[in-house]
């Protein structure tokens, strides 16, 4: 048996492309691209929506794309159980299409990050970071300009008293603090998964961090947690 990967390609995506080269190039996965106005999922394991700016980013991120005709069967796959990462754009997708509690605001600095930020695994147990070596603090970039996640209070004391909260942003040795938040994000998220697990959104992009060529393969971890947790 072998996982196969669908990235989901909608108009002003930039990162589908990075997602698809790590993923079958670098990785080796079955991979194919979903054009936004498909129904069909091909038969996919697992769907990727990827960063970029979904229909130029108007009304709000990812308010359009959550209309986009494959939205349809990647919800109804989602509400299935079937696995769905959304990246940066893609998370914030998965916010306006209900999948995922809270929303975007701008970046507490009103100006668009792009650099490497540090991640703390909080939760172990998922099938997205299951690979991850304990307290190894992640290495991943981050490029963004609505990335400062928000959720009313008792969104947060559901995500807390659920272990929803996968990642939060910290300083290479694991500290969270104000310091080293790149947008506002309360608390510090960086991303969370949905109350059955099979819904993983984040800001940081993984896909970016999987070739040595580079000097970063910390996206790995992610990816092959998935593959595995499928497999086995």
């Amino acid at each position: 048996m072998s996982v196969k990967f669908g990235v989901v390609v909608f108009p002003g995506s930039n990162c589908d492309h990075d997602a698809y080269y790590s993923l079958k190039k670098v990785l080796g996965y079955d991979v194919t691209f979903l054009w936004h106005k498909d129904t069909s999922l091909q038969d996919c394991d697992v769907i990727i929506l990827p960063g970029g700016f979904s229909y130029g980013d108007y009304l709000r991120t990812g308010a359009i794309a959550r209309f986009s005709p494959i939205m349809k069967p990647v919800i109804e796959f989602a509400n299935s159980g079937g696995y769905l990462i959304g990246i940066c754009n893609g998370f914030q997708i998965l916010l306006e299409a209900g999948l995922l509690p809270g929303v975007m605001l701008k970046n507490k600095s009103l100006q668009f990050v792009c650099k490497d930020v540090y991640l703390s695994t909080q939760n172990y147990d998922t099938a997205f970071t299951k690979e991850i070596p304990d307290k190894e603090v992640l290495k991943v970039p981050v490029a963004h300009g609505e990335g400062n996640y928000f959720a009313d209070e008792e969104t947060l004391k559901d995500l807390v008293k659920n272990n929803r909260i996968v990642f939060k942003y910290t300083s290479s040795t694991g500290e969270v603090d104000e310091k080293n938040n790149p947008n506002g994000s309360i608390m510090n998220i960086a991303g969370i998964i949905n109350e059955k697990g099979n819904v993983l959104g984040m800001m940081p992009h993984p896909e970016r961090t999987c070739n040595p060529v580079l000097g970063k393969t910390d996206g790995v971890f992610i990816f092959r947690s998935l593959v595995n947790n499928i497999l086995n």
